[in-house]
């Protein structure tokens, strides 16, 4: 079939996360935007496979492990063996649904025309869709986004099968809940899945060659996430490999570890990390750059080697988190079209929805000693609050990071369930320059958890030469 070519100023290739900022941030500027997506349903990955669906699972794993907690024996909360998958996630349809909805609206709203196909690149300017019925077009722009995501690492020695073997797009369609699962790997997609299966009552084993897992995080935080995953039924093996895996064809899924270990369970999750999209988009047509690890190389900017092309959230990398993509595809553009001055990047919160939260922004105790020659940690436990009483939270902890004379704020890190809402009351007082004082100054509601700002900000004060003279 003949093809026609169509000029646009800013064209995105990916409709997640990322992509969808990217094109609203164009449109907003004035551009000419067209944003190719390979699916007929808006919203990528996170939406469809990733982000939603396993956030959904676990508000319901959270709700019901919570109403064990906080019920004191009363009530003894036992799932049916045979409980299925799909009846935990009754809602995601109509969530799914409501958000699809609402990014459709954007687009419309902001006059982005959106096609459904596959994109090709033919140069650096240039790039082929094929959409559905082999109808072939050739788009020219001035500014090209790639913000085509990720896909789960299925590393060739482990025989995923997708029914028993697993990786985390397919670990949610499993049928029924399984009695047993050994989740491979340490990483926020690993944690976040082990400790929602655990809560469910599965007998969760994690293997990961690290010592702990979600290294990047404050020692503090992780050890309070193992104690819980371990209250939990869960069962972490630090310093392992995995020498092999096995279906008996039957039943159980055999891992065989580096020492001769081996671990059985019905279900295996491989949460070993992703890959970036980017084998079929054609980059050896341009001069686009990849990196050792397969993620396109970026500038502070998300720009590649091609000054025009820029790449933004899961095909860079790390931290391949749904926020930090918003931010990126926004950024991007606005660098792309010669508007600078905003740096939201380097405040973006890390918000991990294990069983419970993690989250986390600015330095760690560590990074500011490497910075700035020195740092004041302040800490506050759940378990002093009145909050974490009633609620049965009081295994979390809220740990503030300042300079070295305890004044200006640097950093925050929690684990605790409302972590990731709790933690934007710190990037908020980072980004406006707030000292450590400003959470003396203000009244919190009473009772609640953010009062752990207080507390740790008192902790931070009572280490400087004038102490605590003035505090009442």
């Amino acid at each position: 079939m003949s093809e026609g070519t169509e000029r646009v100023d800013l064209l995105v290739l990916g409709g997640g996360p990322s992509g969808q900022k990217a094109a609203i941030q164009g449109a907003k500027l004035g551009k000419k935007v067209l944003l190719i997506d390979r699916s007929n349903r808006v919203g990528g990955e996170c939406v469809h496979r990733g982000t939603i669906p396993s956030k959904t699972l676990r508000e319901n794993a959270v709700y019901l492990s919570g109403l064990r907690a906080r019920s004191e024996g009363l009530l003894d909360i036992q799932l049916s063996p045979d409980m299925k998958v799909s009846s935990l996630m009754r809602r995601l349809r109509k969530v799914l649904s409501a958000h699809e909805d609402f990014i459709s609206a954007q687009m419309e709203r902001n006059d982005i025309e959106v096609k459904r196909g596959h994109a090709r690149f033919l140069s650096n300017t240039t790039v082929r869709l094929e959409e559905p019925g082999q109808r072939f077009s050739t788009i020219e722009a001035d500014v090209i986004v790639i913000a085509t995501g990720s896909r789960p690492r299925d590393p060739e020695e482990i025989p995923i099968d997708h029914e028993h073997v697993l990786d985390s797009d397919s670990v949610l369609s499993m049928i029924y809940l399984p009695e047993s699962m050994t989740v491979l790997g340490g990483g926020v997609i690993a944690t976040e899945f082990a400790s929602t299966f655990a809560a469910l009552g599965v007998k969760v084993t994690m293997v990961d060659r690290n010592e702990r897992p979600l290294a990047f995080l404050e020692k503090e935080l992780t050890d309070l996430f193992l104690e819980s995953f371990a209250k939990a039924g869960g069962r972490f093996l630090s310093g392992r490999k995995v020498e092999s895996v096995e279906w008996d064809g039957m039943s159980t899924v055999f891992t065989e570890l580096e020492d001769g270990q081996v671990l059985s369970s019905q279900k295996l999750l491989c949460a070993m990390g992703r890959i970036a999209n980017v084998h079929h988009l054609g980059l050896e047509q341009t001069d686009v750059e990849l990196g050792p690890r397969g993620h396109v190389e970026v500038d502070e900017h998300c720009r590649t080697c091609v000054p025009h092309i820029y790449a933004v959230g899961d095909v860079i990398g790390p931290p391949a988190l749904a926020a930090t993509a918003v931010a990126h595809g926004r950024q991007a553009v606005r660098h792309a079209f010669g508007l600078e001055g905003e740096n939201s990047l380097a405040s973006i919160p890390i918000g991990i929805y294990s069983i419970p939260e993690i989250a986390s922004v600015g330095l760690k105790e560590s990074e500011a000693i490497e910075r700035y020659g020195s740092a004041m940690v302040g800490s506050s436990s759940f378990h002093e609050l009145a909050r974490g009483q009633i609620n049965g939270n009081v295994s979390g902890l809220l740990r503030l990071v300042s300079d070295g004379q305890g004044r200006r704020l640097l950093g925050a890190h929690i684990v605790g369930e409302g972590a990731t809402e709790l933690i934007h009351v710190a990037q908020m007082a980072i980004c406006g320059g707030l000292e450590v004082d400003a959470f003396l100054e203000n009244v919190f509601n009473f009772p609640t958890l953010a009062e752990a700002y207080r507390v740790a900000a008192i902790d931070i004060i009572a280490r400087r030469p004038e102490g605590l003279r003035r505090v009442a």
